[in-house]
């Protein structure tokens, strides 16, 4: 699938990847708006795996998070005057059933599961509109999109996504684009778009990992 109409980003993207995980590893703190989980989004507590601020366990209530993103996209759409209509609010269901990124195809795929078949030019107009409203953001690198489930106010975030469960999240990212406007400036070049996604290993699986296998030698 190539780039959605007006969605797609025009030009200087800055990719990165790490192989060290560097989040935050301890107990949660839930917060909502800036890219860390919500509050009541755990069933219980955490097990022997840990969370980050930005990636919630995987033992987490995701109908909690749900919930609340479908009633930000309510909100983001009448606050633009807009409508969320039956279908978009089921595309963005599928979107946010999770907090992975997720095509385009794989979304028409879903709805036809379930028994909506859809043209796929209704599906990507439909992706166009969440796009807009910010509710949905495009996951440039691997041509899929995710929810936006920190609620952000701007869209100067660091993608953070885990090679191993698949999970992406957004943490505040102003001081690296800061320095990107600097070094853009520096080479008297206009920037007018810059899309850091960095990948790498969240807490989650950083500690599945370092976990002993009990019962070897």
């Amino acid at each position: 699938m190539g780039a959605i109409g007006p969605t797609a980003f025009p030009a200087f993207s800055a990719f990165a990847a790490v192989a060290e995980d560097k989040f935050f590893i301890g107990e949660l703190s839930p917060m909502r708006v800036d890219g860390r989980a919500p509050a009541g989004c755990y069933k219980g507590p955490m097990t022997q795996l840990l969370a980050s601020s930005a990636f919630p366990a995987p033992e987490h209530d995701h109908g909690h998070c749900l919930a609340e993103a479908m009633d930000r996209a309510r909100k983001a759409f009448e606050d633009k005057g807009l409508k969320l209509t039956g279908l978009r609010r089921s595309v963005f269901g599928e979107i946010a059933a999770s907090h992975k990124a997720i095509g385009a195809y794989e979304v028409l795929a879903r709805l036809a599961a379930r028994g909506e078949r859809l043209a796929p030019i209704s599906v990507y107009r439909a992706i166009d509109a969440l796009v807009a409203v910010g509710i949905v953001h495009r996951f440039e690198s691997r041509n899929a999109f995710f929810a936006c489930h920190a609620g952000h106010a701007t869209r100067r975030q660091l993608v953070l996504a885990c090679e191993s469960c698949r999970s992406v999240a957004e943490i505040d990212g102003d001081g690296v684009f800061q320095a990107i406007d600097t070094a853009a400036d520096a080479a008297a070049f206009t920037a007018k778009e810059a899309v850091v996604e960095v990948w790498g290993l969240c807490a989650n699986c950083a500690g599945a990992a370092q976990e002993p296998k009990h019962g070897r030698a």
